[in-house]
């Protein structure tokens, strides 16, 4: 019954968020996707509080995935994607796939939902919040594989996923949590900051989550 109530809480969170993001996207289209790729973390921690099996965790990540192909292909969803689609690619759709290794790592393989936590988390609040300062905050441009970045924006991305990292590692009592939580973070800015169209969205989680499973062993 448990996982069933999950299944619910998960698409009830999602749809709410969409309605919030609709009614802000009137002063700010790119902000609203903001808001959602950050706000959407918190599935995590409705996944950790109801399911218990790897395959009931998995229905929301595989469902996210179909809607958001669905959305891409057909702008159903036009809250979520950018007049200009091949900037991002199918950034969404990745954001949704890269749920599932993370599920199956956390839930099915280690049973330790900290682990795909800390990836998703880097993810979603790290890039999220590294797109808003990126655009908010003055800084110099650089250029990687055609992809312009701002230096205040890898900053705001490597802090946050940083201070994720941090906050799960001395939770779980890792030894040398503070040196190890700066190579994840490192890791996760230059990836984010070198992955082309949309695909940081999943180089980032799956790096994130995989380093962090080695460390946490």
């Amino acid at each position: 019954m448990k996982n069933i109530i999950g299944i619910v809480v998960s698409f009830v969170y999602i749809a709410v968020l969409m309605v919030t993001a609709k009614y802000f996207e009137k002063w700010d289209k790119e902000a609203s996707r903001k808001f959602i790729h950050i706000l959407l973390a918190n599935w995590w921690l409705i996944a950790m509080a109801f399911f218990d099996s790897v395959v009931w965790a998995m229905i929301p990540p595989i469902a996210f995935v179909i809607i958001n192909f669905a959305s891409y292909k057909l702008n159903l969803i036009k809250v979520m994607e950018r007049d200009e689609s091949t900037e991002d690619g199918i950034g969404t759709v990745y954001f949704a796939a890269s749920l599932i290794p993370l599920v199956i790592l956390s839930f099915g393989v280690t049973h330790n939902p900290l682990i795909g936590l800390i990836g998703f988390f880097a993810m979603t609040y790290g890039d999220g919040f590294a797109a808003l300062v990126g655009k908010s905050v003055k800084s110099k441009e650089y250029q990687i594989f055609g992809c312009t970045k701002t230096i205040a924006g890898s900053i705001a991305m490597f802090v946050l996923s940083w201070l994720i990292t941090i906050a799960v590692f001395a939770y779980a009592n890792v030894e040398m949590w503070l040196l190890k939580s700066i190579l994840i973070a490192v890791v996760a800015t230059i990836l984010e900051a070198i992955s082309i169209k949309g695909t940081d969205n999943l180089t980032v989680p799956i790096a994130s989550s995989v380093i962090a499973y080695f460390m946490m062993m």
